[in-house]
Parts: structure tokens; C-alpha cells; sequence
């Protein structure tokens, strides 16, 4: 039987951000079709992982990845506990992965979240070179590889030189199966109204990010210098702007106009993806796929985004509710909004069918298996 061991080197219980959920609920999915343990850092709350063991093995401290006696736990655990999969989430652990897998003939499987090295290209990091070479050597090391969108998967298949029959789809998921009632939304817009103070024929626009990665605290600024410019000339209806995330700059919050609302670390997103009309995605660099576009789009909101913020969705799959405008074309992307406001068609099916997690997990564990 199969058993999993997963290593994680960074914070993501309890899951607030993007990032982090596309970790905690894949395993909570996961864990239901396989049996699986999960190695990770001190800063982690094992209290918070759900349908799946935690240990705090790794500490908290930037030489961890340096730390060669790591091999000697894992190996350690693997052989306690009969694992036959060892999954690392991102290259970086990937010469211990490949260590302990040739001391313990275990299946090393690693899920990129994004061709890492291209992501700190764009970035404007010097070294990114350097990291998509190792980046290359891991995934060629591994007995299989999890891509969260086609377009990363296409580019390791030609530039790493993959085989196809070691490397699957895995996009980044929602936790429902269908669209949220009207009357879930209807309650959500209500809440959203009486906290924030907003007129009831407010269309609500919505973004949201954590704004210490740079790529959200830019495209926030293109939201106030661009967009929210643009939208004053050309709607008639009024509307709000709602921001949340943390570490909003003062000097940002100050730049604002009086279209927006910026709510910053809200406790729960949920009622602001259910109650809001439709979603701004100007997110031009930084890569991977943007999970916050996946939950607003499955909490049958319209979206607007730029192509760089619409990587690894398919407008085909959103029954018209998801328009893509060139990267800083920002007429357009305000027209495109101006657009999408009468939209009132429900998500079709066929996007549930591709971004729940239970739909993903299933596919992994069958994966996971052809791999012996």
C-alpha cells in the first residue's frame, strides 16, 4: 500500500493565503485517498493540518536547508513508518529528496507551484539562472512531477527535457463542488454593505493579496493609478473598490480615491469572495498560477485579469465570466470590466469538474500509484 511523506520547508498551518492552501487542502484531499505525513517547520500548527499527521521536525532557521542530518530523520521515519513516496513541495529541499531517495530506493515526487527560476527572473533576480539549473537536475531526479498549470508543464517537458509518462496536471483547487447559493451571496454583499458602510446599488469590486510579495502591491497600484481612473470616466453605475490583504503601505492607503475601501486583514475572506460582483486581477509579473482568481471565479464572481494573472485558467471553462486583456493594456482592461457588469450567468459545471480538490486528489493518488 502507498504511504506518503511530505516535506515542507516553510509556514502554511493555519492556511491564510494562497500559497499556503494550495498545500494544507491538497493534503487534507490527498490524505483521504492515501496515507500521509507531514514533515515540516516549527512555525507550523499540527493542530490546523486535517486528516493527516504533522511533525515540527524542521526548524525555523534559514540554515535548515543546509541541514544535512535531515537525511538521517527521514530516513529514519521512512523506514518506521513503511513510506513508499517521498513529496516535496518546490525544488528547493530537492538534494536532500534525492539523498534520502537513493539511501531508501523511496519515490521522489515533486510538485512545482511554478518554474521557480522564471518566477525570480521576473522578479529581476540575478541568480535566477543558477536556481532554474538545479531547478532542472531535481525534477530530472524525480520519479514523478505534480505542474499546477499546462503552461508550466509544457515548458519542463521542452526545457528540462521530461518524460511526459512522469509528469501530471495539478491545478490548484476550492473546497466546493458548486457554485454558492443566491442566497449565500445575497447575505455575504448585506454583510459587506453594513460593515464597510456601503450604498446598496454599489457595484463591489474586489481584490485581495498579501502586499509584502511584490507583484500584488504593484498590481495595487495599478488598480489606483490606472484603473480606478479610467472607471470613473466610463461607468455609470456606482461602484467600491474593496482591498484586503496585510501589509498595505501606509503611503498606498493614502493614495486611495474615495472609490476604495481598504479593509486590509480581514479575519475571514470567505464573505468577500461570496459578496462581491467581480474581481480585478492586474497582476503582471511573478508567476505561477493565482489562486485567488480560482476562488473568486468558483464563488461565481465575474473576473477581469490580465493575461500574466490569468495563467492556468481556461476562459473556456468559465462560461463567459472570466475576460483576459493584454498585460498593462489598461483602457482595456477598464472596458473589460464595463463589460462584465450585466453578466449574470451562473459558473458552468465543467469549472467545478476541473478546480475541486476531491476531483484533483483522486487524479494525484492514481498518479502517485502508477509511479511504483
Amino acid at each position: 500500500m502507498n504511504k506518503i511523506l511530505s516535506l515542507v520547508s516553510y509556514p502554511f498551518l493555519p492556511p491564510r493565503f494562497g500559497g499556503q492552501k494550495a498545500i494544507a487542502q491538497f493534503y487534507k484531499y490527498l490524505s483521504r485517498e492515501v496515507p500521509l505525513v507531514c514533515i515540516t517547520t516549527q512555525q507550523n500548527d499540527p493542530a490546523a493540518a486535517e486528516g493527516y499527521p504533522v511533525y515540527n521536525t524542521l526548524t525555523n532557521s534559514p540554515l535548515r536547508y543546509l541541514n544535512l542530518f535531515y537525511a538521517f530523520r527521514l530516513r529514519r521515519l521512512i523506514r518506521e513508518q513503511g513510506i513508499s513516496h517521498l513529496l516535496i513541495e518546490h525544488p528547493y529541499y530537492g538534494w536532500l529528496a534525492v539523498l534520502v531517495k537513493k539511501w531508501t530506493g523511496v519515490k521522489l515526487v515533486v510538485r512545482s507551484h511554478n518554474i521557480e527560476g522564471l518566477r525570480w527572473k521576473t522578479l529581476g533576480k540575478w541568480w535566477w539562472k543558477g536556481l532554474w539549473r538545479y531547478e532542472r537536475w531535481v525534477h530530472r531526479q524525480a520519479d514523478h512531477s505534480f505542474f499546477i498549470q499546462q503552461a508550466d508543464l509544457q515548458y519542463a517537458l521542452q526545457q528540462f527535457r521530461l518524460q511526459p509518462r512522469r509528469c501530471s496536471l495539478m491545478t490548484y483547487g476550492i473546497e466546493w463542488d458548486q457554485a454558492p447559493s443566491m442566497a449565500d451571496k445575497q447575505a455575504a454583499r448585506q454583510f459587506l454593505q453594513q460593515q464597510h458602510g456601503i450604498p446598496a446599488d454599489h457595484q463591489l469590486f474586489l481584490f485581495n493579496g498579501a502586499f509584502n510579495y511584490g507583484p500584488n502591491l504593484e498590481a495595487l497600484q495599478h488598480i489606483i493609478d490606472h484603473i480606478d481612473p479610467l472607471l470613473q470616466q466610463q461607468l455609470q453605475q456606482p461602484y467600491t473598490i474593496l482591498v484586503c490583504g496585510k501589509d498595505i503601505p501606509v503611503s498606498v492607503r493614502q493614495q486611495a480615491g474615495p472609490h476604495f475601501c481598504i479593509a486590509g486583514m480581514v479575519p475571514d475572506i470567505d464573505p468577500y469572495f461570496k459578496g462581491a460582483d467581480l474581481f480585478l486581477n492586474p497582476v503582471t509579473s511573478g508567476g505561477g498560477i493565482k489562486t485567488k482568481l480560482v476562488e473568486a471565479l468558483g464563488n461565481n464572481m465575474n473576473a477581469v485579469s490580465v493575461e500574466n494573472g490569468a495563467e492556468g485558467v481556461d476562459p473556456a471553462l468559465c462560461g463567459g465570466k472570466l475576460a483576459v486583456t493584454p498585460n498593462n493594456d489598461w483602457p482595456a482592461f477598464a472596458r473589460a470590466v464595463q463589460q462584465l457588469i450585466p453578466q449574470q450567468e451562473n459558473m458552468p459545471a465543467s469549472f467545478y469538474q476541473h478546480f475541486y480538490w476531491g476531483h484533483i486528489a483522486r487524479k494525484a493518488a492514481a498518479a502517485l500509484a502508477a509511479a511504483e
